[in-house]
């Protein structure tokens, strides 16, 4: 029996066929297009994710030559906070998605912080006010898109992360649902009843009638593809994960104070919590790492990196520099460190543990020695050097200091850059032998929905390491080397303000 994972991400869509004992037998990915209308706002034409995903379905079915029949269930992952609005009756968007590391709302978030207390919002949803969660982009839709206010008052127009719109797409409308980790993240979900919270939807404006219903991540059928869809069968939807949460369960971590870090467009670090709801002190967020159907959920410590694999594009494409990732590495590795140079790629402001929208990036350290090498050196190292401060953050918050850091997605194919995380933060890094594990997450869970796996520690005994990196950096070089990119960093904030 085969398994398979629609993987839905910032900068791409991919659809992978898993055998039960989770080797890939075979994947088909496609780009779409990154909108920047203007300065701090990003959007994704959600047509364009919806062809994408059936063409990445029909191409993998093909080059595997497995049938329909054999597939015992699908699973998604899914960019999280990417917010869609689209009319429940004609299918139609009223506006492009507006992407997760998009600003717009931060006027909205600025102006509730000053009325509002911050901490009982946290203590609440596990999140920070910010306009990285999907609230202040629904409400901005509300407020900026004609007639949709009304709509959604009447349930006509409706709002979800990308998971929901592909189920509702997937299953012909049946089926408008979000399970408890993407619903997380809206900064609308009360952490403990794991419903709308009513007061943060008042706070924000929002009709609860126009969200989706919100469902465990594991156990349910949530409905059937279409017969005349991608799929070109009936096959059950039966596994829901936002893309890091599923990185952490395809990295096996079921365990409180297990953790992995992914690294993709973002950089993401989840550690798990357990059944008890924990807060930070630092900036870091609680989340939801998954809920198994008629039990109770997992929670999880998170730090995010807004730019990272994005960084790397960005040289390749904005700067060009590069023309291959593969040449930022080799370019990276002709010289033994960046020269002095730091690289703070606050496009977007800093996630955790800064949390400031008005940051901005910077270049620090530039002399007449820089060459374009130490340039790419400083881009890889600026992804370790962000992974820092989160660890460093972690740790303080939950008393436990990693041991080492299992660590997947595409920015692991860079050698230099995971020697160098090893090195900084002084730990070994582990990487899985089947590095897919976002798409892998997902897998797991229609597995265990459809009867494929028995139980978690079946799944535990798939994980199998394949590569570590042993840390070699002096601590005196550590500490010279963060000290300066704390210096870097300081020179990004308050940018936006006027002095």
């Amino acid at each position: 029996m085969y398994l398979g994972a629609i993987d839905q991400g910032t900068t791409s869509t991919r659809f992978i066929l898993f055998t039960s004992t989770g080797e890939i037998v075979a994947s088909h990915q496609l780009e779409h297009r990154q909108h920047f209308p203007k300065p701090g706002w990003v959007e994704h034409d959600s047509a364009e994710i919806w062809e994408n995903t059936q063409t990445v379905i029909r191409e993998t079915l093909a080059k595997s030559g497995i049938m329909p029949s054999e597939i015992g269930g699908i699973g998604i992952t899914n960019q999280r906070e990417t917010v869609i609005a689209w009319n429940r009756e004609t299918g139609r968007p009223y506006h492009n998605a507006i992407v997760w590391q998009d600003l717009r709302g931060s006027d909205l978030i600025n102006r509730i912080k000053e009325e509002n207390s911050e901490k009982a919002i946290q203590e609440k949803t596990g999140l920070l006010l910010n306009p990285y969660f999907a609230a202040s982009k629904i409400r901005w839709l509300l407020d900026n898109v004609p007639s949709l206010r009304e709509d959604a008052e009447r349930g006509k127009a409706v709002f979800g992360t990308i998971d929901t719109f592909l189920i509702w797409k997937l299953t012909g409308g049946k089926a408008f649902i979000t399970d408890v980790t993407n619903a997380s993240r809206y900064l609308l979900m009360n952490l403990s009843t794991l419903q709308w919270d009513p007061d943060m939807l008042s706070l924000f404006g929002i009709p609860e009638c126009s969200l989706p219903q919100i469902v465990p991540s594991i156990g349910r059928v949530y409905g059937y593809t279409e017969e005349n869809g991608p799929f070109g069968a009936s096959l059950p939807l039966c596994g829901i994960l936002g893309d890091q949460q599923s990185a952490l369960f395809g990295q096996a971590c079921f365990n409180p104070g297990m953790g992995k870090c992914t690294y993709g467009t973002g950089c993401f670090l989840l550690v798990n919590l357990g059944e008890d709801v924990h807060f930070s002190k630092n900036g870091l967020l609680t989340t939801v790492a998954y809920q198994m159907e008629g039990q109770k959920p997992s929670y999880a410590f998170e730090g995010s990196v807004a730019v990272a694999g994005s960084l790397v594009q960005w040289a390749r494409d904005n700067l060009m520099i590069i023309k291959t990732p593969q040449e930022l590495d080799q370019l990276a590795d002709e010289v033994a460190d960046s020269g002095g140079v730091y690289v703070v790629p606050a496009f977007s402001g800093l996630f955790a543990p800064y949390w400031r929208s008005d940051a901005r990036g910077v270049f620090a350290g530039l002399t007449g020695y820089t060459d374009r090498r130490h340039i790419c050196r400083a881009i890889l190292e600026a992804t370790a050097f962000q992974l820092f401060d989160i660890v460093k953050v972690l740790e303080m918050d939950s008393g436990v200091s990693l041991s080492c850091l299992k660590v997947d997605g595409g920015l692991t194919n860079s050698r230099p850059l995971m020697a160098f995380q090893a090195d900084i933060l002084g730990i070994p890094i582990i990487k899985p032998r089947i590095t897919e594990t976002t798409a892998l997450g997902a897998a797991f869970a229609a597995g265990l929905t459809s009867g494929v796996y028995k139980d978690l520690d079946e799944l535990s005994g798939l994980w199998k390491e394949k590569e570590r990196f042993e840390s070699c950096m002096e601590e005196d070089v550590r500490e010279q080397k963060v000290a300066f990119w704390h210096k870097a960093v300081s020179r990004t904030l308050g940018w936006t303000k006027r002095d």
